[in-house]
């Protein structure tokens, strides 16, 4: 059987769906009770037979009484951290990350013999953000418990499992040190959608455009056409794109992104290479396609009336940037000039859509969420599973006190900056060592320093 259509196609956040063809010879799956997990277990290993990227090397059906969430990590290859399954009645199936939680990203380093987290990130209209939370702001105790070299593993695994979450907070900055001690309490709750933020950057008679992007979401070509409008307006020649704390999203606003931003591109060009099982074969994607899987109100046309004098792009990234983000690094990289500085990405290179479990009518069932297609640019170059190295290494906390995103003395937008003047010169800052957490996250949402 084959994948008859590629339609709508998201990276791991699954926000549509495949139209595909099933064949008569397929055999018929035995049948068990209704909301049972062999029920259950069996329409997963028929779904993951039919679907999942690597079908050949699956094990044998094996235990059909597991857990469903269970039995479905048992069907994984072993280094597809990737997949997963989730019931809607059942949140503690859900992944689970501070950014989904509470709207904010943290890292943990050791500065002066003692041990902070750092915020890194924080969601507009999010949990966090309406509690007054904001990057920069250094964390000294979790749940009332004092950071040490010993504990903060365990408390950070900790904040990602609790729905009420309470630090201590404090500023700091290299002129006045420590100060503004405050305690900060967040209960779990949604964020909602987020704005671009842009600003030009005028640096030795250069107009550099900034550039932030936190998610792809699906119809924000609308929002890239209003932004690079004013950019374009502001006669730019040089661009910064900051998407190191992009996890991904939809495929169709990853392409509106690229269509603006590569020179001499036709409609036509190819853009992107979908390679699945034997089922689902493969398929290429022009811009063009790309764009119209699941953007139906901005032409590629429009797309391009916006892009920039511009012949190569900036991309800050790190260990957050991953799935759509990366896609835009690998299948850009044909097409025009590629500089990405920050640290490696999360190494997401795989893509699919959800498949749900609605046989019992009125009710949704188990969702499955497996990697089905492995992504290539139009020179069939990408496999970057270990993620993708920058060209310009360089870890954004050097100190203790960390610039907002957008402040041209932010590390990386520095670090941009100085390449795109021919600076070349290092910037000591005050010992710092970095710390890593070990957790095991399926998501782009976790921030490892070493």
């Amino acid at each position: 059987m084959k994948y008859s259509k590629i339609a709508a196609l998201s990276i791991f956040l699954f926000l549509s769906v495949f139209v595909f063809s099933c064949s008569d010879n397929d055999a018929p799956a035995p049948v068990y009770e209704a909301g049972t997990n062999e029920y259950v277990n069996e329409w997963m290993y028929q779904q993951m037979k039919k679907y999942y990227r690597w079908n050949t090397t699956m094990p044998q059906k094996g235990r059909l009484d597991l857990f469903p969430q269970e039995y479905f990590a048992g069907l994984l290859q072993e280094d597809d951290i990737y997949s997963y399954a989730v019931h809607p009645e059942l949140p503690e199936t859900a992944q689970q990350s501070l950014r989904r939680k509470f709207g904010f990203e943290v890292s943990f380093f050791e500065f002066e013999t003692k041990y902070y987290g750092v915020v890194l990130y924080v969601l507009e209209d999010s949990p966090a953000k309406r509690n007054g939370l904001k990057r920069g702001r250094l964390i000294t105790k979790i749940e009332g418990t004092v950071l040490n070299q010993n504990n903060y593993n365990e408390l950070y695994s900790k904040m990602t499992s609790v729905s009420q979450l309470t630090l201590e907070t404090v500023s700091y900055s290299q002129q006045t040190g420590f100060s503004n001690l405050k305690e900060v309490s967040i209960l779990q709750g949604y964020t909602f959608s987020q704005p671009i933020n842009y600003s030009v950057i005028e640096d030795k008679n250069k107009k550099i455009g900034y550039v932030e992007i936190s998610h792809f979401d699906v119809g924000q070509s609308q929002s890239f056409l209003k932004a690079f409008q004013e950019l374009k307006n502001k006669s730019i020649t040089e661009l910064v794109v900051d998407l190191r704390y992009n996890g991904g999203g939809d495929i169709a606003s990853a392409t509106a992104l690229s269509i603006i931003l590569a020179p001499n591109i036709q409609s036509g060009n190819l853009f992107i290479k979908f390679e699945g099982n034997a089922n689902g074969g493969k398929v290429d994607q022009s811009f063009k396609e790309a764009l119209e899987s699941n953007e139906s109100k901005i032409s590629f046309d429009a797309l391009r009336n916006v892009h920039p004098s511009i012949n190569r792009v900036y991309i800050l990234c790190g260990k957050h940037t991953a799935s759509a983000s990366e896609l835009i690094i690998n299948n850009l990289k044909p097409y025009m000039e590629v500089i990405t500085i920050g640290d490696k990405t999360f190494g997401k290179d795989v893509a699919g859509f959800p498949i749900v479990d609605d046989r019992i009518s009125g009710k949704k069932g188990w969702t499955l969420y497996p990697a089905i297609y492995k992504l290539f640019n139009s020179r069939h170059e990408g496999d970057y599973s270990k993620g993708i190295d920058p060209l310009i290494f360089q870890n954004e906390i050097q100190q203790p006190e960390i610039s907002p995103l957008g402040n041209s003395s932010e590390v990386l937008l520095a670090k941009a900056l100085n390449s795109i003047n021919g600076n070349t010169a290092k910037i000591l800052y005050p010992s710092v060592k970095y710390l890593a957490v070990s957790a095991n996250e399926s998501d782009a949402d976790f921030l490892k320093i070493h």
